[in-house]
């Protein structure tokens, strides 16, 4: 015997149009349209409905995926599941260093080495980054920022 849906998708017809604009915009992230397109599988008002394996495996997701959308959409509607929520300690959310500072760092680092020493450390680069930039940069910061670079720094 199958359990009891703990949420039941029913969507009126706006509702139902807003998640297939949603869906058809360029600029809408694949999580969204996801998101939108396992509520549309689940609605039990409009057309056949499918199991939450059958949403999961024609959507390519996975359960927890179903559960987790049909959760957010019970709790605060459809701009719950339209809104991506970043974590604020994920890189881009604490990325301190911007385009112009990762030049600089680069050009530092392609620089003269200073004098006494063989080549540049991330310790030389930190105390020097700290004179050229108006913000201070941490030697993981710096670590980070060359590490993206494909060429080595030319000797």
């Amino acid at each position: 015997m199958a359990r009891a849906k703990k949420y039941t998708v029913i969507l009126t017809d706006a509702e139902i149009k807003e998640l297939q604009s949603l869906i058809r915009k360029k600029n809408t992230s694949r999580t969204i349209r996801v998101r939108c397109q396992i509520l549309l599988d689940l609605d039990e008002a409009h057309g056949k409905v499918l199991t939450h394996e059958q949403c999961a495996k024609s959507n390519g997701i996975c359960m927890a995926t179903v559960y987790n959308t049909l959760k957010a959409y019970a709790s605060g509607g459809i701009p719950a599941i339209a809104e991506l929520k970043r974590n604020v300690k994920s890189d881009q959310a604490r990325r301190l260093v911007d385009g112009r500072a990762e030049a600089k760092i680069i050009e530092l680092a392609c620089g003269p080495v200073p004098d006494g020493h063989g080549r540049w450390t991330l310790r030389l680069l930190e105390e020097k980054s700290k004179v050229v930039l108006d913000t201070p940069v941490s030697r993981e910061a710096i670590r980070r920022t060359l590490k993206k670079r494909t060429s080595p720094p030319p000797q």
